[in-house]
């Protein structure tokens, strides 16, 4: 497939057609992916527990997202890479602008941070200076200890008026692209209707303009035996790892995946 833009995202929203994302940590997954032709590679900080056995997010550094960074961009051809900003490391303005430039530098297409309005002014500032944002709303893995634990955000109407008026804002503020993670199906679809750039969901239902998993959780394996409910083993039908990336992107693109089981109500 040609190389993934932010141009070719926008299209596909456009156009209807659902978006493929999956998280992505080494060079041979990220060629694996480029084979089934995922368009959106996340290496996210959820490495620090698929990969590093943590119990969270919060252990994982701005060095080890670098150089896991590094190692997507060498396996990769076509695909877009996201980055995660690791937890504190935009703290500051400061801290925000030298962390985002590492990871840029280390091969990413685009940084991913957590929050909600109070990212605006970061937001604006990346934008300006060349680095497209993806704000991930919603259950922020990093902010487990203040949100009480992985609980789906948005379902009373406060906090769902609040999600809405915070998405449109971050658009505003430049924000390129928005993942929405556990949050009710019906507000998903609407904050997918309101803001016009892409909006990717894991756990908020089938109408948003695309779809993340992480690569793990999809091939069946895990360390705690736990499976979200939004997650299915693409491995359980397949007999190859290729075959299982592929039949993701196939069911995302036919809006087979995700049913109406994998999502959340209000």
């Amino acid at each position: 497939m040609p190389a993934i833009t932010l141009t070719t995202l926008q299209s596909l929203k456009q156009k209807g057609e659902k978006i493929t994302m999956l998280t992505c940590y080494d060079a041979t997954f990220a060629h694996a992916c480029n084979e089934a032709g995922v368009e959106v590679l996340l290496v996210g900080d959820s490495l620090g527990m698929v990969l590093q056995g943590h119990d969270s997010t919060l252990p994982v550094t701005i060095a080890e997202m670098a150089y896991h960074t590094a190692c997507v961009k060498r396996g990769n051809t076509d695909a877009l890479i996201l980055a995660d900003l690791p937890f504190m490391a935009n703290a500051t303005l400061e801290q925000t602008m030298t962390n985002s430039a590492m990871l840029m530098q280390a091969g990413a297409h685009m940084i991913k941070v957590e929050g909600q309005l109070w990212l605006a002014e970061s937001i604006r500032l990346l934008a300006e200076r060349g680095v497209p944002v993806c704000a991930h709303m919603g259950l922020t893995p990093q902010a487990v200890n203040i949100l009480g634990g992985y609980k789906v955000q948005g379902r009373n109407e406060n906090q769902a008026r609040q999600m809405r008026a915070d998405a449109i804002s971050l658009e505003q503020a430049g924000a390129s692209m928005l993942l929405l993670e556990c949050v009710p199906s019906e507000l998903a679809a609407e904050i997918s209707q309101a803001v016009k750039i892409p909006v990717i969901g894991i756990g908020a239902g089938s109408d948003t303009d695309g779809q993340v998993l992480v690569l793990h959780d999809m091939l069946g394996l895990s360390i705690t035996g736990r499976v979200p409910k939004f997650v299915k083993n693409f491995m359980q039908d397949q007999d190859s790892i290729q075959s299982a990336l592929k039949a993701y992107v196939n069911e995302v693109k036919g809006v087979t995946f995700p049913g109406i089981e994998h999502g959340f109500s209000a």
